[in-house]
């Protein structure tokens, strides 16, 4: 029988006999003009590859019924780091109830001028936009290409793909990357951005090592910037995004992410089991926790679950910078940091098993972006 509605959502109609899913995720991804191709085709109804499951949608669906008119949405915690070394104790202590109960603070006077800022998605989105037949020489799911632009790492694996194209660049690995590997349209402001992003993430990891009452150079000397993957995201416009998702909830598997946003927003966090909000601010850079430093920290800081609503107005862009360690071939064994187990944070016994940054990033990957946090995997 054919299916042609969605919670009011026409979908694209076909047999349910004659439907074969990996065929059209195959068709998609053989094309490498990414989902930015299907949505040039200008289509209509997305095609069913990219259709959330009925249940999730039932449930989005629930959610969207409750009246809000009444409910004061939290927002996201704002950091000013202007004037920081008088203000150092300070901003400490702002950063560390921000990484406790949400995971997420956007950061202001942060270093990174706005025009290199604007330039950087000027430049992700001349990347996506130039012409296919140039971009696909950098199409690949060869993970061990240092750049490469596909659709998302787990295409043929989530039950439904997600609205969204990336090119990834890892930037620090812990060598520099030779800018000859770059694109030619983005080259130049990518090294640029970069250069500024280095310099924020070895500041901000000084600060959260000193939140969590540590020396400053803690975190450092795990080596916790040691590696830097600069991902430029692009979402286009899309006919149904009430049935689809830019990206579904996950967390980020790295030590800290630093995200550059444009001003049409998307981006949600799940605060106290409530979808909220990440409004994009002029100027501002978005910092989320990554899993690691959630396992580093004994659970103290949190590596919030997130997520990008698809949009009908687009392209959307955002640049996420990625921290994380080198070790990627490494049998250096990671867990709670001991002088964290104390009754003075109320954990005295640690929640995760130590684990090789390789056996975690194996797990997280090869699991794909389910909905279930991966740290859950590796608790006592």
């Amino acid at each position: 029988m054919e299916k042609a509605y969605i919670n009011g959502e026409k979908l694209a109609v076909q047999e349910e006999s004659c439907y074969d899913r990996m065929k059209e995720l195959k068709a998609i991804d053989d094309t490498k003009a990414g989902v930015k191709g299907v949505a040039d085709t200008g289509l209509l109804y997305i095609p069913r590859v990219f259709v959330r499951p009925p249940e999730e949608l039932a449930e989005e669906e629930k959610l969207l019924l409750v009246d809000k008119s009444e409910i004061h949405e939290p927002m996201i915690p704002m950091i000013d780091l202007e004037e920081m070394e008088n203000r150092r104790k300070e901003i400490v202590n702002e950063i560390r109830l921000a990484s406790e109960s949400w995971g997420f603070f956007q950061l202001l006077n942060h270093g990174i001028p706005e025009t290199v800022m604007d330039k950087m998605i000027k430049g992700v989105a001349n990347f996506h936009e130039q012409d296919t037949e140039v971009k696909k020489q950098f199409y690949s799911r060869d993970f061990t290409r240092k750049v490469m632009y596909q659709t998302s790492f787990d295409w043929f694996q989530t039950k439904s793909a997600k609205w969204k194209d990336t090119l990834i660049c890892s930037m620090l690995s812990p060598d520099l990357l030779d800018p000859r590997e770059l694109p030619d349209i983005c080259r130049d402001i990518i090294l640029k951005y970069t250069e500024h992003v280095r310099i924020l993430g070895d500041t901000l990891i000084e600060l959260l090592s000193e939140a969590l009452g540590l020396e400053k150079d803690h975190l450092k000397d795990m080596d916790c910037t040691k590696s830097l993957r600069v991902l430029g995201h692009y979402y286009p416009a899309c006919p149904q995004p009430k049935l689809t998702m830019g990206a579904h909830k996950h967390t980020d598997p790295d030590f800290f992410t630093l995200l550059l946003q444009d001003n049409i927003g998307g981006l949600q966090i799940l605060y106290q089991n409530h979808w909220i909000d990440v409004k994009p601010i002029p100027g501002a850079i978005v910092v989320n926790i990554g899993d690691l430093i959630q396992l580093m920290s004994n659970a103290k800081f949190k590596s919030a679950e997130h997520r990008v609503l698809a949009n009908q107005v687009g392209p959307r862009l955002s640049v996420a910078s990625f921290f994380g360690t080198a070790a990627m071939k490494s049998s250096k064994i990671n867990g709670p940091i001991k002088e964290l187990l104390s009754d003075e944070y109320g954990k005295d016994q640690p929640v995760y098993k130590n684990v090789t940054v390789p056996e975690y990033m194996k797990h997280y990957y090869s699991k794909g972006s389910d909905g279930v946090h991966a740290l859950s995997h590796f608790e006592l």
